[in-house]
């Protein structure tokens, strides 16, 4: 079978092939820096300067959030979305602006490396609208037990 005739049978979606390209130009762009916190700090500011004004508010209070709670992560953008790595490399957790996918929401998800395994089942996304007290000090909990 030809490549063309491969490529037009594919099953990927524009957005979920422009997320893939976008985690190709990562994956380069971490092999040069090789771990460099300053990088990885610019990559997830200029993915917060990409967002709609009130998906970047929650995108930069993630940010804070993770840096005060868990310092040891490294900032880096992960499919696009601004994201946090453990000293392996591994996204622990991230944030994903509603607009990429189209959502009516935005989520801070967390990824297999998060510390959070409690029992059979447990919750490893959260759909958000606002961060509030509330919420800000939930997703502060979550960080700290994710990485301890």
């Amino acid at each position: 079978m030809s490549a063309k005739k491969v490529a037009d049978k594919s099953k990927w979606s524009d957005v979920e092939k422009a997320a893939m390209r976008e985690r190709a130009q990562e994956l380069k762009a971490e092999a040069r820096m090789n771990k460099d916190r300053e990088a990885g700090e610019k990559a997830v500011l200029a993915a917060h300067a990409a967002m709609k004004e009130n998906e970047r508010a929650m995108a930069k209070k993630i940010h804070e959030i993770v840096k005060s709670t868990a310092p040891t992560l490294m900032p880096k953008t992960w499919y696009g979305m601004p994201a946090y790595a453990n000293a392996d490399g591994k996204v622990v957790c991230f944030f994903q602006a509603g607009s990429k996918y189209s959502s009516r929401y935005c989520t801070f998800g967390l990824t297999d490396s998060a510390n959070l395994d409690d029992g059979n089942m447990w919750a490893a996304g959260f759909a958000l609208v606002k961060i509030a007290d509330a919420e800000e000090k939930k997703i502060a909990a979550l960080v700290k037990k994710a990485v301890s």
